[in-house]
């Protein structure tokens, strides 16, 4: 019988492989390994692609065989990753030949910024997206004009440029399949999310040639086999993290939102099979499965966790997640004190590059505590923001799903839905984002007939209801839209 579905997540520090038990409906093992970062230049991020494929390859090989389980078992395999990253890699040899530049990289700001008020006007247009160094395009075009390698590979006719899911793909196929998914390529600024192709007007605008790109295919059927130590194992899936985690969430109906706090925080909602075009917000695809196109309308707040991570390790005024959690529902408030985390500046609805991050509203009667407070508290009204955004676009959000690390901070999901005034649903899982592509994968390959028996394996584990005073709920917003004003310059 082959009741296992092996989950692959790569994501930003590192990779994962998990083993999923169709018969008893849990994660039964997870192997998980860290690689290296580098920050060769401010404001640079890269990764060393070939160690990505190597540590991907030890956690799949490690998870089967810990598990004890045989080949014969597995229906197949389910891939999400870390979208907008790009690799660039021999066509022959399947080598990384320069390192991936991360989504998080910000060499191409300037160039981005150089770009015409029309060109930006059709890109959001054709792709969903706003204009940013985030995403694929310029960092493919970088690629192509500042790597001798990259240009000795281009003139052979030998080069692969794309994501990192059609990297490991290349790589689990020993280069019988260069593919990516739609939500992958709807996060390369390059791809028309109306007609679901490779747009000719901005691949010759960034000057990338067509033939360097992977083909862009569906979910709901096998996409390849991946040739493993331990045999031939079909793949049955490839999304994004964060659409992949909007699946594992459940959100399969129009209006059903989720949110992954992580290090930064990614509100997606389903739009259905239609996209919002949004001034402030992506348009992004969610999923295809089939001829069946979903879409998501998506908010990215670039500093989640790592506020907490700053209190901890660079403040050093706390110790642990819990301890903030612990610290802020002792308090009655912040005693005034807002805490915006332009760190790396802010992500959607402001979209500001250059802002930096601020705490108002500092008195001689405040103290470490309240900052604490004001941190978690950040994240809530950040989230509020998107959200309410969402709405004034005609979109009715019912209810928001929570996963990834943050949401174990209990008074931070409380917070939250006092101030959405909507239930804050806490998922009875914590790898919502594996769990996507391996109910896809499950999906594509038959192991599930359709989505209704997806639904029926949704696990809740908390539900927060909003309990605030809405007049109080109402002057903190104010105060603290008054604090990001103050922030950005407005």
């Amino acid at each position: 019988m082959k009741r296992y579905i092996i989950g692959l997540d790569e994501g930003t520090t590192s990779a994962r492989t998990l083993i999923y038990d169709t018969k008893e409906c849990k994660i039964t093992n997870i192997v998980n390994e860290k690689f290296k970062q580098y920050f060769p230049k401010p404001g640079w991020v890269e990764h060393d692609a070939n160690e990505i494929w190597e540590v991907m390859e030890r956690t799949l090989n490690k998870a089967i065989k810990d598990a004890q389980i045989k080949k014969d078992e597995i229906a197949g395999i389910g891939i999400t990753n870390q979208r907008e990253s790009v690799v660039a890699w021999n066509k022959k040899t399947g080598e990384a030949i320069y390192p991936s530049i991360v989504w998080q990289c910000r060499r191409t700001s300037t160039y981005c910024e150089s770009l015409k008020p029309s060109l930006k006007r059709y890109i959001k247009k054709t792709t969903g997206l706003i204009v940013d160094a985030y995403f694929s395009a310029s960092k493919i075009k970088w690629l192509l004009e500042n790597n001798s390698k990259v240009k000795k590979l281009r003139e052979q006719n030998n080069l692969c440029i794309g994501t990192i899911d059609s990297f490991l793909m290349y790589k689990l196929t020993h280069g019988e399949k260069f593919i990516t998914d739609t939500s992958n390529a709807s996060r390369t600024m390059l791809f028309n999310i109306n007609t679901l192709t490779w747009d000719d007007k901005l691949l010759k605008k960034f000057g990338i040639p067509k033939s360097i790109l992977p083909e862009v295919v569906s979910n709901g059927h096998e996409l390849g086999v991946a040739h493993t130590k331990y045999g031939d194992i079909p793949v049955g899936s490839i999304l994004g993290d964060q659409q992949s985690s909007l699946f594992g969430q459940g959100c399969f109906d129009i209006g059903l939102a989720k949110a992954t706090y992580g290090t930064g925080c990614f509100i997606l909602s389903n739009t259905g099979n239609l996209p919002i075009h949004s001034k402030n917000m992506l348009s992004t695809i969610a999923w295809t499965i089939g001829d069946k196109t979903t879409y998501a309308l998506e908010g990215s707040i670039f500093n989640a966790g790592t506020v907490v991570n700053w209190m901890i390790d660079d403040l050093q005024i706390l110790e642990s997640n819990k301890m903030s959690s612990d610290i802020s529902a002792n308090l009655q408030d912040t005693n005034g004190v807002y805490f915006v985390p332009a760190f790396t500046g802010m992500g959607a609805p402001y979209w500001k590059t250059y802002a930096k991050g601020a705490i108002v509203g500092l008195t001689r009667g405040t103290n470490k505590n309240h900052i604490i407070r004001a941190g978690l508290e950040s994240m809530a009204y950040n989230t509020y923001d998107i959200i309410k955004y969402m709405e004034e676009n005609g979109l009715s959000v019912k209810e928001l799903r929570v996963d990834g690390g943050v949401s174990r901070n209990e008074f931070l999901m409380q917070f939250q839905a006092d101030i959405l005034g909507k239930k804050v649903i806490k998922s009875g899982s914590s790898e919502c984002t594996a769990l996507g592509t391996i109910y896809m994968a499950g999906l594509s390959l038959g192991v599930y007939k359709n989505i209704g028996e997806i639904k029926k394996l949704i696990e809740t584990s908390k539900v927060y209801t909003n309990i605030m005073n809405n007049k109080v709920r109402l002057e903190l917003i104010d105060n603290w839209h008054k604090a990001v004003k103050q922030t950005i310059g407005e």
